[in-house]
């Protein structure tokens, strides 16, 4: 059997936490609740195992409750939330923050595709950039092309509204190839963009904006 250390001092923290002091020195602090299910006392001897197992259950509760500060904001994938989560606990804390989460049904990544891909539409976002965009997010490539798949694939609705937003001073220059361009980058198809541009320049109300 390894070494032991001497509860010496549980001392509750102004943030409602609790500091732990084994052999008169400061270890971490916990949460009310971690403290309570370990039953932890003064003077109980702990091996070195056992409190890394108690620091480890703090942490835990502490990325949990960070996830669920996050999900009241807005809305996350998986993979997000866990990259998130990453930043201020290590790779197993935060998968089991987010597990708890999917566990709670909190986590949704199928639904959240689904709204994502509908507000990047709403944006007037090409069905190719918003297929990047989630795919960036971490989301199942599987479940990124069911999303898409459910939203309008003709794509001039879009090119349109782009075009009014960005594009109207450009083709009054006479800068069609270059708007088309510009349109093909954004993943638009050149051919839609054309035939949108195209409509524009034939339209008398647009075509001298």
């Amino acid at each position: 059997m390894g070494p032991t250390h001497r509860i010496t001092a549980v001392e509750r923290t102004r943030r409602g936490r609790f500091s732990i002091f084994a052999d008169g020195e400061f270890l971490f602090s916990v949460d009310a609740e971690t403290l309570a299910k370990s039953g932890l006392a003064e003077g109980d001897e702990l091996s070195e195992a056992e409190i890394e197992d108690l620091r480890g259950n703090s942490d835990t509760r502490r990325a949990k409750d960070k996830a669920l500060t996050f999900l009241s904001l807005r809305a996350y994938g998986s993979a997000e939330l866990y990259d998130k989560l990453c930043r201020s606990f290590d790779e197993h804390t935060a998968a089991a923050a987010v597990a708890e989460m999917t566990r709670l049904d909190l986590l949704d990544d199928a639904e959240f595709a689904r709204r994502r891909a509908a507000y990047l539409h709403g944006q007037r976002k090409s069905l190719w950039e918003i297929r990047q965009k989630l795919l960036a997010l971490g989301l199942d490539r599987g479940l990124v092309e069911d999303a898409l798949a459910g939203l309008p694939q003709d794509e001039g609705g879009a090119i349109r509204g782009v075009i009014e937003k960005q594009y109207l001073s450009r083709l009054a220059r006479g800068e069609t190839e270059k708007v088309v361009a510009a349109l093909a980058r954004r993943g638009f198809s050149a051919r839609e963009a054309r035939a949108a541009v195209a409509e524009f320049l034939s339209d008398p109300e647009t075509a001298g904006d």
